[in-house]
């Protein structure tokens, strides 16, 4: 592999980035950052319009999946949830919704069902067309991650592996 010369402003930008998320070894220093300079300012008529990007939820530690056990769930209760033997107290169907009334739906949902002590509930997104499966079908692991939502959930998983189009939703006990 040949060696290069200097980085590029883009490389040392992206080296900074990375360079802020390391933390040092003990005893040692943290190396210098190269100094970028700043990237020039484009107008917004030259941008062009997008549309806002949702938050992304930050995996690690408190990333809810769909059908893996969660902490702070024995076990036990993790199989008496998983296999269906806690009953949902509150459904959901989203068919039919675009994703954005779905997400304000399962939201006002969630809360809403949180607030009365509701322990378990059951949200239908319906498996969708195609191998990837519909929208809302995709989407609900990443909205129940949201900071709006992800302190009510506790775990999730489908009711049966054949059906993917519905997802059991255990809440969080109200402090």
């Amino acid at each position: 592999m040949a060696r290069r010369g200097k980085l590029t402003e883009a490389e040392l930008g992206d080296w900074a980035l990375y360079a802020q998320q390391v933390r040092p070894l003990k005893g040692k220093a943290a190396p210098p950052l190269p100094l970028a300079p700043p990237a020039p300012a484009v107008p917004p008529a030259e941008r062009g319009f997008t549309a806002p990007a949702a938050p992304k939820p930050v995996l690690g530690a408190g990333f809810l999946n769909v059908g893996a056990a969660p902490g702070g769930l024995d076990k036990a209760s993790w199989n008496k949830f998983r296999t269906g033997k806690i009953a949902t107290m509150r459904t959901l169907d989203l068919h039919g919704r675009t994703a954005q009334r779905a997400f304000h739906a399962l939201q006002a949902f969630l809360h809403a069902a949180h607030a009365d002590h509701v322990r378990c509930v059951e949200v239908i997104t319906g498996r969708g067309a195609g191998e990837t499966g519909g929208v809302l079908r995709r989407e609900l692991p990443l909205w129940l991650n949201l900071p709006a939502l992800r302190p009510l959930v506790l775990a999730a998983t489908h009711p049966h592996a054949a059906n993917p189009g519905s997802v059991r939703i255990m809440l969080r006990r109200p402090k």
